[in-house]
């Protein structure tokens, strides 16, 4: 791979696109810097990705950690999607913000609980899924496979008792404890303006046979 650098360089802005519409008409538009990098594979037929720093002056160093950074973003788009698919992140409707951190901290600990358990878990695989080691596991092929693990593991609780379910509010009782409400959290807000009822006005008009007729 090569990877190509122009720095500084600015980009083209117009007062129809990049934020740019409320400038002054009679002042010029900002002269926005930047670093501008070129990444083309050696292979036959790649076409090259360009990316593009907001700093102007980035050096070897600072471009190297630029572009591998930007290629990292791909693992940080695969977590959020297997915490939102697999582990039900956004599944529960809940209310107080406290609570949705406190649900974000406990499936982040799970997660970690998945990268930890990949020798521990059995590798199971569907028949179109090559095999992998344990080392090389993904989170969800370990979670595939953390019911053994969890079985090799062994838990300090003691056996769960049976018991019967508690008898609950009385049928017809209202709930008298119910959830606060929070605002969305909008700035402004919409000013309603009433508006006045419509007269009725009478027109008159002729018949073919020359009655006068009034309607309202």
């Amino acid at each position: 791979m090569t990877v190509t650098a122009w720095a500084p360089v600015h980009q083209a802005v117009s007062r129809r696109a990049g934020g740019f519409g409320d400038w002054p008409a009679g002042r010029d538009l900002p002269v926005i810097e930047g670093t501008l990098i070129r990444l083309s594979a050696g292979r036959a037929g790649g076409e090259p990705m360009w990316l593009r720093a907001s700093d102007p002056a980035a050096g070897d160093a600072g471009v190297r950690v630029l572009w591998q950074a930007y290629l990292r973003r791909f693992d940080l788009e695969h977590t959020f999607r297997f915490l939102k698919q697999q582990l039900g992140w956004t599944r529960p409707l809940l209310r107080d913000p406290a609570a949705a951190d406190r649900w974000t901290w406990l499936l982040i600990a799970c997660y970690a609980q998945l990268w930890l358990a990949r020798d521990l878990a059995a590798v199971t695989r569907l028949p179109w899924q090559p095999p992998q080691p344990a080392r090389a596991m993904t989170p969800g092929r370990v979670r595939a496979g953390f019911r053994r693990a969890r079985q090799a593991a062994g838990t300090p609780a003691s056996t769960a008792k049976p018991c019967q379910p508690g008898p609950g509010r009385p049928k017809g009782s209202k709930n008298k404890h119910k959830a606060p409400r929070h605002r969305p959290g909008k700035t402004t807000r919409k000013q309603r303006i009433a508006k006045s009822p419509r007269k009725k006005t009478k027109q008159t008009g002729k018949t073919a046979s020359g009655q006068t007729v009034k309607a309202s």
